[in-house]
């Protein structure tokens, strides 16, 4: 479950390659239950990103889907870092698209905004509905119709070293002014003299967890006006939240100016190795903050090494780590960027109907119970009391409840591909004139949220 936290996205010439996906479908569309023997030579294919989605859950989805269609059900797994692409080059091509595909939410913009997806809204009610992830559904959705639906989420929440906040005298925050405050005094008082120690690890180009200060100020990165997306960075609620984060990067944060939001649970074992992609051991770490801000499934990584059935995993030790959720300024949970997967039928898909059906699976009880039983947010919010009742757990659904994600600009891809936001945080540290910043770079933000 250990998704890359920062997804791949399209590019604008890529982008514009799908605008060959807007003729309409021409897959059958009759009943495929009607008559499953009538199926059997049929095979529709799934692509899902990544390892997320474990063995168990695609056994179940190919049974299902055979015992209940009589069709084959191919599933094609596809890294993340390759997959916008992928799907750019495969999306208009009736012969070589996948029929559904899984799809990170902050790209669903790019593909639904240029007609990449079949239009699911007749089956929304059905699927779900109202029950549904609202901000997954509005990414993945134009003009009030429906073409991706969540898949699940994951989102990001607060780990700390329980012992060092405990030698430094500071107790558990319960708003966003006491955790600003708290993680400074622990970065000032350093209970263990540790070099170079972060109450707060906050990484300099760390936009995914860093905008969070700018929504629990009432802040957006962007808005519509007048039928256009306009970069809001400059927007006095936005520059509240800008110089919270300021004021973190200054007195509480001792992260590399160029470090992102990748494996920041490194910092708070006690020690640690980083891996390359394949899994070699490219360098060591030893403690260096007392806190972190990840995606729930991190917890997994956090803890005493131990040796288990001749592996090494990571051991949670409720006397040395907690887990919280950030708090707002009124006390709830703040708004945090909620990370998980939208899905939808491509449009080119000759294999609608069988596709359909294939999404009633996925949104069936049964399935949804099955993501959350494997640590995944159920798309329906009805069953996130699958995920169990322990602290991550409880610490996820909270969370969520008031997650937000990116704006749902068909540019917004092009924003992220060109790294434009981590650019933007990598100066916040020594900007003398936030606003300024701000309005500099909504000139170059508002000309890329509206490209197709």
């Amino acid at each position: 479950m250990k998704k890359t936290l920062g997804l791949a996205v399209a590019t604008t010439t890529a982008a514009l390659v799908l605008t060959a996906c807007g003729g309409g479908a021409t897959g059958s569309t009759t009943d495929p239950t009607a008559g499953a023997s009538g199926n059997a030579g049929k095979t529709i294919t799934l692509w899902l990103a990544g390892t997320d989605t474990p063995k168990e859950l695609r056994t179940y989805l190919q049974d299902t889907f055979k015992s209940k269609t009589g069709a084959t059900l191919k599933i094609e797994e596809q890294s993340w870092g390759d997959l916008v692409t992928k799907l750019t080059t495969s999306l208009p091509d009736p012969k070589n698209t996948p029929d559904v595909t899984e799809i990170g939410n902050t790209q669903s913009p790019t593909f639904t905004n240029v007609g990449a997806f079949s239009d699911v809204s007749d089956l929304y009610p059905e699927l779900g509905g109202s029950k549904l992830l609202q901000s997954f559904v509005d990414v993945g959705s134009v003009d009030g119709k429906q073409y991706a639906l969540p898949y699940y989420f994951g989102s990001r929440y607060m780990f700390a070293r329980k012992d060092i906040w405990k030698e430094a005298g500071v107790a558990a925050p319960k708003t966003l002014d006491e955790f600003n405050a708290a993680v400074t005094t622990i970065t000032t008082k350093n209970p263990r003299t540790i070099k170079n120690f972060s109450g707060f690890f906050l990484g300099g180009q760390d936009w995914r967890n860093g905008i969070s200060w700018i929504f629990a100020n009432g802040g957006e990165l962007a808005k519509q006006e007048n039928g256009q997306w306009v970069s809001t960075l400059a927007d006095p609620n936005t520059v509240k939240g800008l110089t919270q984060l300021q004021d973190l990067y200054r007195n509480a944060s001792k992260a590399p100016a160029d470090a992102k939001d990748q494996t920041p649970w490194l910092y708070v074992n006690d020690a640690d190795e980083i891996l390359d992609e394949s899994g070699n051991v490219t360098g060591k770490t030893s403690l260096a903050a007392a806190t972190i801000m990840a995606p729930g499934w991190a917890h997994w990584s956090i803890g005493d090494l131990k040796d288990k059935d001749g592996k090494k995993v990571r051991e949670w030790n409720d006397a040395k780590f907690s887990a919280f959720v950030l708090p707002g300024n009124d006390g709830k949970a703040a708004p945090v960027f909620a990370g998980g997967s939208n899905i939808a039928i491509s449009k080119a898909s000759q294999n609608q109907a069988l596709s359909k059906e294939l999404l009633k699976i996925i949104f069936s009880a049964d399935y949804q119970k099955k993501l959350g039983g494997a640590g995944l947010g159920p798309a329906n919010t009805d069953y996130v009391s699958s995920l169990g009742d322990d602290q991550f757990a409880k610490a996820l659904i909270d969370s969520a409840t008031n997650s937000k994600l990116t704006p749902a600009a068909p540019g917004w891809a092009t924003v992220e591909s060109k790294m434009v936001m981590e650019e933007f945080f990598s100066k916040i540290r020594d900007a003398s004139d936030l606003t300024a910043l701000a309005q500099e770079y909504d000139a170059k933000i508002t000309p890329l949220l509206n490209l197709k």
